[in-house]
């Protein structure tokens, strides 16, 4: 379903029962959250969305968005008065736990607890002294490649699970469902290069404006957190995790063992028990 909010409409899809306590997961597109770990969280009413200027919610251009990220968690904020979910508990990952930041920032009413899963609490660009950057090598590899044919779904789904090979860790790499999930992002998504970019990479982070800081506020978030990070995460190097667990005021780090970026399918026992204890 569509829903509006904010001056756009976002693709939102829900499962569970609407009596149960609600989640709201934060990624890029809906799939950024597998299915079938959104499905084993049994007894939540699961919320996962698409971006602005991703999957199929408005989309203008992600490469010149008139919006910042503050915007986006004004999304955020907006889609939870629309389902009239009340106090939510609010997960992002990656690039989405910037926004699920920012929630428990801005709008603590609406944020029962809070899930950060490979992220790190800045913003893209120069990372503070002392936080780990982007692995220089896997950087080099990732974007040295030449970019697949963004309208081809083969050349996608092929380039996409060799980004997924580079920063899935040790233990963490699924062929079979990164070709899976890389296949349905592209389905559900315009074909042309500009909204398969976004949707697959995220793109629009890029180019937003994130400013202010809010890593300096990280001590006012009342919002119990989870803290979820593989240890061998190139792309936000476990350190980021660290300082997040270290940062918001009773927070817990669970650390994945061999995992890079992400909540591949052999990590879910784990992760679904946290989020089940997290959000009980």
């Amino acid at each position: 379903m569509r829903i509006a909010v904010n001056g756009v409409e976002l693709c939102v899809e829900t499962l569970g029962d609407p009596a149960d306590p609600p989640v709201l997961l934060i990624g890029v597109t809906t799939l950024s959250w597998p299915g079938e770990l959104c499905a084993a969280l049994t007894g939540r009413y699961v919320v996962r969305y698409d971006l602005r200027d991703a999957g199929r919610s408005t989309f203008v251009d992600p490469d010149a968005p008139a919006y910042d990220l503050r915007d986006l968690v004004t999304d955020a904020s907006e889609l939870l008065v629309a389902l009239d979910l009340g106090r939510t508990h609010v997960a992002g990952l990656g690039v989405g736990g910037f926004i699920a930041q920012l929630l428990a920032l801005d709008h603590p009413d609406q944020v029962a607890s809070l899930t950060l899963v490979s992220t790190r609490p800045v913003a893209p660009g120069p990372v503070d002294p002392d936080l780990p950057d982007h692995a220089p090598e896997m950087m080099k590899q990732l974007f040295g490649r030449p970019e697949p044919d963004w309208t081809d779904r083969n050349s996608v789904v092929d380039h996409m699970t060799g980004s997924a090979r580079l920063m899935s860790g040790s233990r963490g790499f699924d062929e079979h469902d990164v070709r899976a999930t890389a296949g349905s992002v592209f389905d559900r998504t315009q074909r042309t290069a500009k909204a398969q970019r976004a949707s697959h990479i995220g793109s629009m982070f890029a180019a937003i404006d994130c400013r202010p800081r809010w890593r300096q506020r990280l001590g006012e978030i009342t919002a119990p957190t989870l803290v979820i990070h593989g240890d061998e995460d190139p792309f936000f190097p476990h350190g980021n995790a660290v300082a997040l667990a270290a940062e918001i005021p009773g927070a817990t780090l669970l650390t994945l063992p061999g995992i890079g970026q992400g909540v591949p399918r052999v990590t879910w026992p784990a992760v679904v028990e946290a989020l089940l204890r997290h959000t009980s």
